[in-house]
């Protein structure tokens, strides 16, 4: 069973530095103009800033300038990775804890309830990124197929595949932290149901010797 947890903590750290990845390109979404190969020109834009480069080598980044003048759902998007980061950086922490193989936690019944708790916090880690690298394609999307949008149309970048697969591999390494938390669970109940078991056995036991003694001696003592 440790061997699964493991496994679902290489998925989830993989899937947080994919969104951090994300996080910090600037290919969110790309154009191009190329009238010849030789003057084409590429612009990109990110979370942060906006970057153009052409086929001589040429890039220039230019960070966005204001926040409060940003775009509704660009500024959702943010809010969304931040969070989706945060939960994972949480999530691990609560990872080295819960698991099996670590001599940290505490009991295992208590290792499996954070075990379970980093299950959840990945979950909610890959869905709010899921939601940040969608929201961004749907807008671009909608841009590029609507005939009245007149200014330069973008196409998907880089970032946002990036993105959904880091969210992917935090889904997955959560459920399986849940699953194996879970079936740790039921271990331990039918040990802990042995255990009271064998201890009333042995107190009913002791109890009926104890009667069988005093019965014994009544009865000499009345002879």
């Amino acid at each position: 069973m440790s061997g699964f947890q493991i496994i679902a903590l290489i998925f989830c750290i993989c899937g947080i530095g994919a969104a951090i990845g994300a996080v910090v390109s600037n290919e969110w979404r790309v154009t191009s103009r190329a009238s010849s190969v030789i003057t084409a020109t590429w612009v990109f834009q990110g979370l942060w800033m906006n970057c153009a480069g052409n086929a001589l080598g040429s890039y220039h980044c230019r960070p966005h300038l204001t926040i409060f003048r940003v775009e509704g759902f660009l500024q959702a998007c943010r809010a969304l990775m931040i969070v989706a980061i945060c939960l994972g950086f949480f999530g691990t922490v609560f990872a080295f804890v819960g698991m099996k193989c670590t001599r940290i936690g505490g009991s295992d019944q208590m290792k499996a309830k954070v075990a379970f708790l980093t299950g959840i916090l990945f979950i909610l880690s890959g869905i709010s990124s899921l939601a940040g690298c969608s929201l961004y394609a749907h807008k671009t999307t909608v841009e590029f197929f609507d005939p009245t949008h007149v200014t330069a149309k973008y196409e998907l970048g880089t970032a946002l595949f990036i993105g959904w697969t880091g969210s992917v591999l935090c889904l997955v390494g959560g459920f399986i932290f849940c699953c194996t938390s879970s079936a740790q669970h039921v271990i331990l109940r039918p040990g802990l149901s042995s255990k009271i078991s064998y201890s009333q056995a042995k107190g009913i036991t002791k109890l009926k010797m104890t009667r069988g003694t005093s019965e014994e001696y009544n009865a000499k003592t009345f002879v």
